[in-house]
């Protein structure tokens, strides 16, 4: 199955729908424009669509509604979880200006501290890791 992203003149996501592989398929060789044709044909010639995929092989993220689609790389992006994190281009990721400490622990981001505070187990957080 192929899945297509619709998006808004704003190029946010708001629709992901499935294509049979019959309709995208010729010669064993997957073609996005036959699936944007067809949908097209159902939803409007003047809608917007791109494919998506589930293992990240096409755009880099599955799409998902309140995403955008970023043309100047070609990738689906999430909404930016926090105000001081950063978009990475290559991986279409959003980075923390510190990155999370790799120790089997639990931790949730801090935007104030710009920190990662240590979970514990009841989900809360006791202090501050560096």
């Amino acid at each position: 199955m192929a899945h297509f992203a619709q998006l808004d003149k704003n190029n946010s996501v708001i629709n992901v729908v499935v294509v049979d592989n019959s309709v995208t398929t010729v010669n064993g060789q997957e073609d996005e424009t036959r699936g944007i044709t067809y949908l097209q044909n159902i939803f409007g010639h003047d809608t917007i669509w791109k494919q998506t995929s589930y293992n990240a092989k096409i755009r880099k993220n599955y799409a998902g509604f309140g995403f955008t689609y970023r043309p100047d790389i070609d990738a689906f992006i999430y909404p930016q979880p926090y105000a001081s994190w950063t978009l990475n281009t290559n991986t279409a990721q959003w980075e923390p200006p510190t990155p999370c400490p790799i120790d089997r622990k639990d931790y949730n981001w801090n935007e104030t501290t710009k920190t990662w505070d240590l979970v514990a187990n009841l989900g809360t957080p006791v202090k501050s890791a560096t």
